[in-house]
């Protein structure tokens, strides 16, 4: 009889959270589904929203715990516009630093204003080994982090262009981990049996749109079309064992005060998502047990 050399054992998860801006609010339902399942992922990796909503497992939160503080914090017109205005330049000299331009918002004084008190100051205080991604300007290259202090790497990745200032962290200038590599299943493949991808990037859609979408929006669609291309080159080359693509397009990258809309839209990726993980378990146990005679 011929047996396989590995011995039975439950498979490892690992999760990659894509970036997409409130499009990301859809990652909830994958945190959710893992919380009922029992899964606790033994890595984590993120870029843009995917690395909030991955900062904010590995931090040890629930799935309940993200969606309340989301619907609570996001849900109340009022409650963002206190945040925001917490966010702002202290000084008319902070706002026209560098001149007047798209993207005065400092991302990371927009995420200390709305990030719940979980998410600690450094990587090593995390519960889950986290990686983030984020896009390194002038050397045109991708940046991971995952040790040292956690909120420059959050900022770093989450700085989309256009709406948020780039991050200078030791001596580089950072942007959206999304620009080089918008679902980083690939920083956690080696750490689980079993990874799972979710895709949150959409793309753009006519609906009831105007026929010729105003400027911002080309942008920020571009920007999807760009990161779609992205991810197909990398699943040519290697393929996560589970690929979730939530329907997110509807949404735009800023919709985030549509927090109950997009998840209720997207709430049945949580059982499409217990069901890949049976087959994928299924398909574990068949290549690690023994077969023939």
């Amino acid at each position: 009889m011929a047996v396989s050399s590995r011995k039975r054992h439950d498979p490892t998860f690992a999760v990659a959270f894509g970036g997409g801006g409130a499009r990301g609010l859809a990652h909830i339902h994958v945190i959710d589904a893992l919380d009922e399942l029992g899964i606790r992922p033994v890595a984590v990796s993120g870029a843009s929203i995917g690395a909030i909503m991955a900062a904010g497992v590995s931090a040890g939160m629930s799935g309940q715990d993200i969606r309340d503080y989301a619907v609570g914090n996001l849900g109340n017109s009022s409650e963002v516009a206190s945040r925001i205005w917490r966010s702002r330049p202290e000084t008319l000299s902070d706002l026209f630093k560098g001149g007047m331009r798209l993207g005065q918002f400092n991302i990371e004084r927009v995420l200390r204003a709305f990030l719940p008190e979980d998410i600690p100051e450094t990587f090593e205080e995390l519960h889950i080994p986290l990686k983030i991604v984020a896009t390194d300007y002038f050397a045109h290259r991708e940046v991971v982090f995952s040790h040292g202090s956690l909120f420059p790497a959050l900022s770093a990745s989450a700085a989309l262009p256009a709406v948020f200032r780039p991050i200078r962290y030791q001596g580089r200038l950072l942007i959206d981990g999304g620009m080089v590599n918008p679902i980083p299943f690939d920083l956690v493949s080696e750490h689980a049996d079993i990874v799972i991808a979710v895709d949150v990037i959409g793309a753009p859609e006519k609906n009831d749109r105007p026929p010729e979408p105003g400027s911002i929006e080309l942008l920020f669609g571009a920007s999807q079309i760009m990161m779609e291309s992205i991810v197909a080159l990398k699943l040519q080359q290697v393929r996560p064992q589970i690929l979730l693509r939530p329907s997110v397009s509807r949404f735009g990258v800023l919709d985030f005060l549509k927090v109950e809309k997009v998840m209720a839209d997207t709430a049945y990726i949580k059982d499409e998502l217990k069901r890949a993980i049976d087959d994928a378990v299924a398909r574990f146990h068949d290549e690690i047990e023994p077969t023939g005679l």
